[in-house]
């Protein structure tokens, strides 16, 4: 729709997670480390967590991409719902294994064997679980059983779990302290700060061949703050930016282009208490203050 208009390749701000986006900000920079550590040097489960939105599984797709060509049989559990199965039919679809009508203890026979099959063969297998915080207490606990099939200085099976910050609470379960202390690896992704959040949206514009300038300093500073720099809100506010300049055949995106668009989003997580009681001026007092310039100096 507006891509000709501002000279896009693509959409640069959908909110399907897409690895050919990702921004490395310090905090994903160090989350890939944390991963790529807990995948290729590190036994036991590794824990990565963040908010709804933070970028959690752009990280993951990126790490698949990128260790496709290594010795990693990799399965991944997408938003596994315990209503449709339990954890390890999940797990064994997850590497297109058939597992039938028979019982748990048979289902794990078969991963196990598996398992080591890849280990014969020189692979590493590699269960990851997107969404982990959505697990019961009892199929956490089938994932440190799981986590049995290495033994001594083998590395066959690595256990990769991605989720928002409730994973960690329930990790710190009385319950669940047995699977907590096979945690080697654990990293919790916060979300971008303000340079952190320009960075963002100019480098998403700059993949897409856009000229990241249609932010005017001061939009780029109110989507900082009304999406409180979670990524899926700012890809919200800046894909409905630019949607907004393009109906008014504007090349310039200004902070009362991003409020307009904030006060007609009335659900999705946006900081809407900025814009109630007085909330327009809290906006326009951040950026004035981030800038150094007043709202009205930036007008004229």
């Amino acid at each position: 729709m507006y891509r000709d208009f501002f000279g896009l390749t693509k959409k640069p701000f959908s909110l399907t997670p897409n690895p050919e986006f990702l921004y490395f900000s310090p905090k994903h920079r160090v989350a890939y480390s944390m991963l790529e550590y807990g995948l290729m040097e590190q036994s036991g489960i590794t824990v990565i967590t963040g908010d709804i939105g933070a970028g959690k599984t752009t990280l993951l797709r990126y790490l698949t991409d990128n260790n496709q060509d290594k010795n990693l049989c990799m399965g991944i559990v997408n938003n596994m719902f315990e209503g449709y199965g339990h954890l390890m039919q999940w797990v064994l679809m997850a590497f297109n294994i058939d597992f039938g009508e028979e019982n748990k203890v048979a289902l794990l026979q078969k991963f196990q064997r598996f398992v080591i099959d890849n280990y014969s063969n020189g692979k590493t297998t590699v269960v990851v679980v997107d969404e982990a915080q959505n697990l019961s207490d009892s199929s956490l606990e089938e994932l440190r059983l799981l986590n049995n099939i290495n033994s001594n200085s083998d590395d066959l099976l690595k256990i990769i779990l991605i989720g928002q910050p409730e994973l960690l609470d329930r990790l710190r379960k009385p319950g669940l302290i047995q699977l907590a202390q096979r945690v080697s690896v654990e990293y919790h992704l916060e979300a971008l700060d303000v340079s952190e959040t320009v960075d963002y949206i100019r480098h998403r514009m700059n993949v897409v061949g856009g000229d990241p300038s249609v932010f005017e300093d001061s939009a780029l500073y109110a989507i900082h703050y009304l999406s409180r720099g979670v990524p899926r809100l700012i890809n919200t506010l800046a894909d409905y930016a630019l949607v907004y300049a393009y109906s008014a055949e504007s090349q310039e995106i200004d902070v009362d282009t991003v409020i307009a668009i904030a006060k007609g989003r009335k659900i999705g997580g946006l900081n809407h208490a900025s814009l109630e009681d007085g909330g327009l001026n809290k906006v326009h007092d951040f950026v004035e203050l981030t800038t150094g310039v007043s709202i009205s100096e930036q007008v004229s």
